[in-house]
């Protein structure tokens, strides 16, 4: 007797370009948000010398866990849970959200005219519980030299707040990039390939 396939996935993400993606993939999902006593900015936290790539994929692992207990504690349908987390590198140190628009210039004068690394982790808990091995995504960006007073224009739009590295590539800030390498999707928060083989493994139909 084959395993049962699941018609949607739970989405644990309030980011409306991870929703986007998903329905690009044609994935039907339900939203699975943090109750209001969770402490998401905890989970963020960095650790004394770790790395980015531990880093990313040790949060996205620990809001996987925490998003699993969130659906078992409101008892809602057993169904894979998707979660996804991105950090922005620079010089092997991990660049978060801005705190305001003035901090966004400074983030994005660090960035312009050079290579940075964009890291996407994925998680799935199957319906079972039990956390798929989490994958990462890697790409490289790099920005052109942008001059402050157009960094000041992109900032005041608000583009930059709540987006690690302080830009979205699918909005305003695409005039600024010279070169992508590697997922145009993973960069803005979705890798589709990697998010596609892992949803398959859970045995979601799409």
């Amino acid at each position: 007797m084959s395993s049962p396939t699941f018609p949607f996935v739970y989405l644990a993400s309030q980011s409306p370009r991870r929703q986007e993606l998903l329905q690009q993939l044609g994935v039907r999902f339900e939203l699975l948000s943090p109750r209001p006593d969770e402490d998401a900015e905890a989970l963020e936290a960095e650790r004394v010398n770790e790395a980015p790539d531990a880093y990313v994929l040790r949060v996205c692992a620990a809001k996987a866990l925490a998003a699993h207990a969130r659906r078992a504690h409101a008892a809602y349908a057993p169904a894979p849970i998707l979660v996804a987390d991105t950090t922005v590198t620079l010089d092997g140190a991990i660049m978060g959200k801005p705190d305001d628009a003035a901090h966004a210039v400074a983030m994005l004068e660090r960035l312009s005219g050079r290579n940075h690394e964009v890291l996407t982790a994925l998680a799935v808990v199957n319906a079972d519980g039990v956390l798929l091995p989490p994958v990462l995504s890697r790409s490289n960006v790099r920005f052109a030299a942008v001059d402050r007073a157009a960094l000041q224009r992109y900032a005041a739009t608000g583009e930059p707040l709540g987006k690690a590295g302080a830009y979205g590539v699918q909005g305003r800030a695409a005039a600024f990039i010279e070169r992508i390498e590697g997922s145009y999707s993973g960069i803005m928060g979705l890798p589709l390939f990697e998010t596609a083989a892992l949803l398959r493994v859970a045995r979601v139909d799409f």
